[in-house]
């Protein structure tokens, strides 16, 4: 009787062992498993830092955008005064005899360059400097020894130009 309780507990131990995966099989999985969660923390980890990049890069393209935008709005809102600076300019330039009035006119003109000065707009006011296309306008040519090659002799309307930006060039006479 005991080779038959031997046979038994022998082939209880098989049926059992059947059931169950040997341990390695189990831990096999186990580290499959625990694979797939690390690549998916991966994943997700890279998923978040593209994304953070893709926002920070659009935030520094929005605020470039929003900065170069304010430029050409308040480059084209000066365009226009400066055709009072220009007159402005010439009052001041002319003789007058009422003291009062002369006197008025050049507090007001300080007041405009000061605002203008505000507003970052440069005056450009290039006589004796060599031509530049990028910042005159030539709408005139003369021959004059005394001068350089490609020198501006006169000034017509003085430019303007805010930052790197021409807001307006300067019309002048260009020497030889």
């Amino acid at each position: 009787m005991e080779e038959k309780e031997k046979v038994n507990a022998e082939e209880t131990v098989e049926e059992a062992s059947e059931d169950y995966d040997t341990p390695g099989e189990e831990v096999a999985e186990e580290k499959s498993e625990l694979d797939l969660a690390k690549e998916e923390v991966k994943a997700a980890n890279d998923k978040y830092l593209r994304l953070a990049a893709e926002y920070d890069n659009f935030r520094k393209r929005t605020a470039k955008e929003k900065e170069q935008l304010f430029g050409t709005a308040t480059a084209a809102t000066v365009a226009p005064f400066l055709a009072i600076y220009d007159n402005l300019e010439r009052a001041m330039d002319n003789a007058c005899t009422d003291e009062n009035y002369k006197k008025g006119v050049e507090l007001i003109f300080a007041e405009f360059k000061n605002t203008l000065e505000a507003l970052k707009v440069e005056i450009l006011d290039p006589k004796g400097e060599a031509f530049d296309p990028n910042f005159h306008n030539a709408v005139m040519h003369e021959e004059n020894e005394e001068l350089g090659e490609n020198t501006v002799s006169e000034v017509f309307q003085k430019g303007a130009k805010m930052g790197d930006r021409v807001i307006r060039p300067a019309m002048v006479k260009v020497a030889n």
